[in-house]
């Protein structure tokens, strides 16, 4: 009986063995492009798709605990309804022009503002289906990020006197300001609070302006960037802002209001 020889084959090396250094740093270009794309994409998806699940998910869970709130009366008592702004009262007017009458409030109509970053009101927009908690300040951490729509401080509360004016995310975080661009003159925006419904009628849309541009937060809102765009006369105005385009913090995108009725619930 023949015996087997084992055969041990040598592996090549130089030119078709072991990889030459530029090959290796090419490899290991190849791996690192591969790891940066999927660790990418898992962040895109984070924030496109994660994010605004999470806070809209807390954002509704914040409405029924406030409305369940109202309903078993844990809020303040009913006060005397504002009277309804004249849509005269509202609109845009050239320079020159007698202002008209603003619509009387009185202080039990212009509740003081609640502590900072906590979620007090309810606003509602039927044109882009929205219902969404509003909080006191905007801070991005404590309230825009948790899909709340913001309330800026200083300026006034839902159904007082002034410009009431609010932020919201355009995109992630819950984005309850997504299609803001899609508010068209007439269309009706409801803030809801525990002591009253403030009914606004949207007026006018500044497209774009600059973050900078104060004036829209106004007590009487008119645009120091683009002096066209805004009021004149003193009113109660509801400002909603956010940014644009979409995906960008850029520019910002206001939406005016007007109050219409302001009842006690």
């Amino acid at each position: 009986m023949r015996e087997r020889i084992p055969v041990v084959v040598q592996g090549r090396r130089g030119r078709y063995g072991r990889r030459s250094p530029a090959a290796q740093l090419v490899w290991t270009g190849a791996e690192l492009a591969v790891t940066l794309g999927v660790v990418l994409l898992l962040f895109v998806a984070h924030q496109l798709w994660w994010t605004n699940r999470v806070a809209q998910g807390a954002a509704r869970d914040e409405v029924g605990q406030l409305e369940r709130q109202w309903r078993a009366g844990a809020a303040a008592g009913p006060v005397r309804p504002a009277p309804a702004a004249g849509t005269g009262s509202a609109r845009p007017t050239a320079p020159g022009t007698a202002p008209p009458t603003a619509p009387p409030h009185g202080p039990d109509t212009a509740p003081a503002a609640p502590p900072r970053d906590l979620a007090y009101a309810v606003l509602r927009i039927p044109r882009i289906g929205l219902t969404a908690p509003v909080a006191e300040g905007v801070d991005r951490t404590a309230v825009l990020n948790r899909g709340y729509v913001g309330h800026y401080p200083g300026t006034a509360q839902p159904g007082g006197p002034g410009n009431t004016a609010l932020a919201g995310h355009r995109n992630t975080h819950g984005e309850p300001f997504r299609h803001l661009d899609r508010l068209r003159p007439g269309d009706t925006v409801v803030v809801d609070t525990a002591r009253l419904r403030a009914t606004y009628v949207v007026r006018a849309t500044l497209p774009e302006t600059t973050p900078g541009d104060t004036g829209v937060l106004a007590p009487v809102p008119r645009s120091t960037v683009h002096p066209g765009h805004g009021f004149t006369a003193p009113g109660a105005y509801l400002t909603l802002t956010t940014c644009t385009p979409e995906y960008t913090s850029t520019y910002r995108l206001v939406v005016w209001a007007v109050l219409r009725t302001a009842q006690p619930r």
